[in-house]
């Protein structure tokens, strides 16, 4: 039996963490929340939590140069999964009340407030799922637990062969958003697994799987 693959989930002060990191030991990695540079650049993944406001996220990413780790990695071709405000930061900006910040920009688009009657989309949610999603393999149908005001209602990234085309994930809360984006090495759920009942674990099962799929 092969060994699990090992998770670094990255610790730069994001907040309720420790349940992501219980969940990807339930979907079957070796799960630790670390700061340390050697283990997050030689891990076979690298989660990367994200919780509150665009801005402070983006201010403590930056803080601990984990903005540097992202690119590392995926100038590498390394695997990296984003989370909530984890996935939002990957866009090029976030406008959050009026204040505009500057995002790690692998995506281009603007993170805005949701166009929906009431705020926050909080709770279960179905989501649309492009054909041959790896993520949502099996689960399609399912519900995922949903926790923000904000999100990328556009996708603006243009790819070209032989570059394979993303997977989007659509949801819909008074207009659509994107509920996950899977860009090759690149992954990232706007909704939360860990918090996501058996569903959540099987979609973090399916990331698992990919990691040392070549």
């Amino acid at each position: 039996m092969s060994a699990a693959p090992l998770v670094a989930v990255l610790d730069y002060g994001s907040g309720n963490v420790h349940s992501a990191v219980k969940a990807l030991v339930a979907a079957g990695a070796d799960a630790r929340l670390t700061a340390d540079r050697a283990l997050i650049e030689e891990a076979d993944g690298l989660v990367v939590p994200g919780v509150g406001a665009y801005r402070a996220v983006m201010d403590a990413l930056r803080a601990s140069r984990g903005d540097e780790l992202i690119d590392r990695r995926l100038a590498g071709g390394r695997p990296v999964l984003g989370i909530c405000v984890g996935m939002q930061v990957l866009f090029g900006r976030g406008v959050e009340r009026g204040v505009d910040t500057d995002g790690l920009g692998q995506w281009p688009g603007v993170v805005t407030e949701l166009d929906a009657p009431v705020l926050p989309h909080m709770g279960w949610n179905t989501v649309r799922p492009d054909a041959g999603s790896a993520l949502f393999s099996g689960i399609e149908q399912e519900r995922f637990y949903f926790v923000h005001s904000f999100g990328a209602r556009d996708w603006l990234l243009q790819t070209q062969p032989p570059f394979p085309q993303p997977r989007l994930t659509w949801c819909d809360y008074g207009a659509p958003f994107l509920a996950a984006v899977e860009n090759g090495p690149l992954s990232a759920t706007q909704f939360h697994p860990e918090k996501s009942g058996a569903a959540g674990i099987r979609l973090l099962a399916n990331w698992l799987g990919t990691l040392r799929a070549d």
